[in-house]
C-alpha cells in the first residue's frame, strides 16, 4: 500500500524540482545544441549542490563583512552565483481601473566565468505579468550568455532578454523605463525614484535563518512614481499610473535543504512609509522573519522578529489543489500597524520555471494601503 505524501514532503519536493528544472536547464544551455545526452546524474548533483549551499569555491561567498554600496552594487556582479532584480507597480488607467505590473530579471551561472560564446553558463529568465480584478496576461522569457540574446550593461544601466529591456541614461536605474512587448500585451513605463534606496538587514546583508548559513545581498528603491502606455489584447492603449517598488537580491546558494518556502509582503503604507516583510518558513527550525520599514525622508527602521505576529487566516485552493494562504493578518502593535491582506485577483499562481504565487494586494485596518504578495514553497 503506497503512503499518502505529507505536506511536508509535498513543499520539499517543490522546492527540489524547481531547483531541478533549473539544473536541467543550465545543464542544456552549457552543452550546446545536439548534446543532450550529456545530462548525467552525476553533472546534476554536482550543479545542484550549487543551488542547495551558500558558499562554494566557484563563487564569492554573501558575508557581512562588505556592506552594499550604491551604485557598486547595481548591476549583476557575475561572481556571485545568481541575481534577482524584482518590480512591483501598482497602477490605475484614466478610470479608476486598477492594474497590478509584476517584472523580473533573474541570473544564474555555475560558473563565474563570463566565457562567449555557446559555453557561457550563465541563464537568464524574465518573466513579466500584468493583473486586473478579473484577467491575467503573463510571460516568461529564458536566455542564455554570451550569445547576445540577454544580458547586463552598467553604463549607462540596462538589463535586457530579447526585445525586454529596463533602461536608464545613467549608472543607476532611475530615471528609467520599462519595455516590454509580448503578442498580447505592450508596456511602456517610465519611472522616477521620489526617495532614497534603502539597504534592509544589516547594511543590505540578510540572513535567512537563525540555524543555516543562507544569505543574500539586497537594495531595494520604494518610492518610486511611474506613468506609460499599457496595451492589452491589441486594444486601445491606456495611459496609467501608480506607484512601484524596485528591489534586487544577489548571492551564492538560492535554497536550503530544510526550507519549505517563503512570504514576502510588500506594502506602500502611505506616500511617504513602506513597510517590506520577508518570512523564511522551514521544516526543521523556527521561522525566521525579516522587517524593515523606510520613510521617503530617509529614515530606515529594522523591525526585530518578535515585534511582529504573522498570521495566515484563510486558506483557497488554487493551481491544481494547492492549498495557498492568500489572506493574512499581520500586526506590528509597537509601531500602531495591523493590517489585514486582500489580493486582488486570486488566480495569481504563476507556471514559471520557479512557480509560486505573486500579485497586487490591498489591506484594511490600521492602514487602507496597495502592495505586493509572493508566496513560494506551497
Amino acid at each position: 500500500m503506497k503512503r499518502k505524501p505529507t505536506k511536508k514532503s509535498y513543499t520539499k519536493r517543490l522546492l527540489v524540482v524547481a531547483a531541478v528544472v533549473l539544473v536541467l536547464a543550465l545543464t542544456l544551455f552549457n552543452s550546446g545544441i545536439g548534446q543532450n545526452d550529456r545530462l548525467h546524474v552525476n553533472t546534476i548533483d554536482t550543479q545542484a549542490n550549487l543551488l542547495f549551499n551558500q558558499k562554494t569555491k566557484e563563487f564569492t561567498p554573501v558575508s557581512p563583512d562588505k556592506p552594499v554600496a550604491i551604485p557598486r552594487d547595481i548591476p549583476l556582479d557575475p561572481s556571485f552565483q545568481h541575481g534577482w532584480w524584482h518590480f512591483f507597480a501598482n497602477v490605475k488607467d484614466e478610470q479608476g481601473v486598477r492594474y497590478g505590473i509584476q517584472w523580473s530579471f533573474f541570473r544564474i551561472s555555475k560558473n563565474p566565468q563570463e566565457v562567449p560564446g555557446w559555453q557561457n553558463s550563465q541563464l537568464f529568465l524574465s518573466h513579466i505579468v500584468v493583473s486586473n480584478d478579473h484577467k491575467v496576461w503573463r510571460e516568461q522569457r529564458i536566455a542564455r550568455g554570451g550569445i547576445g540574446q540577454a544580458g547586463v550593461e552598467k553604463a549607462p544601466f540596462k538589463v535586457w532578454i530579447d526585445n525586454w529591456s529596463w533602461s536608464s541614461l545613467g549608472r543607476t536605474p532611475f530615471p528609467g523605463q520599462l519595455q516590454v512587448e509580448t503578442d498580447k500585451l505592450a508596456l511602456t513605463l517610465d519611472s522616477v525614484a521620489l526617495g532614497p534606496y534603502v539597504l534592509p538587514g544589516n547594511k543590505g546583508y540578510i540572513s535567512k535563518g537563525e540555524h543555516n548559513k543562507l544569505a543574500s545581498h539586497n537594495l531595494t528603491a520604494p518610492f518610486i512614481q511611474v506613468a506609460g502606455k499599457l496595451t492589452l489584447d491589441g486594444n486601445k492603449s491606456l495611459e496609467i499610473e501608480g506607484e512601484a517598488w524596485m528591489s534586487k537580491e544577489w548571492g551564492s546558494g538560492l535554497l536550503d535543504v530544510t526550507q519549505r518556502g517563503w512570504d514576502w509582503f510588500v506594502f506602500h503604507l502611505d506616500h511617504q512609509t513602506t513597510l517590506s516583510i520577508h518570512h523564511y518558513r522551514y521544516h526543521d527550525a523556527p521561522d525566521h522573519v525579516v522587517a524593515t520599514m523606510s520613510t521617503s525622508s530617509g529614515k530606515v527602521i529594522s523591525i526585530p522578529q518578535s515585534d511582529i505576529i504573522i498570521t495566515p487566516v484563510k486558506t483557497s485552493v488554487l493551481a491544481g489543489q494547492k492549498q495557498i494562504p492568500l489572506n493574512w493578518l499581520i500586526s506590528i502593535p509597537k509601531h500602531g500597524i495591523n493590517l489585514n491582506t486582500q489580493v486582488q485577483n486570486a488566480n495569481m499562481w504563476l507556471p514559471f520555471v520557479l512557480p509560486y504565487w505573486e500579485g497586487p494586494i490591498s489591506t484594511t485596518g490600521s492602514h487602507k494601503s496597495f502592495g505586493f504578495m509572493q508566496l513560494a514553497g506551497y
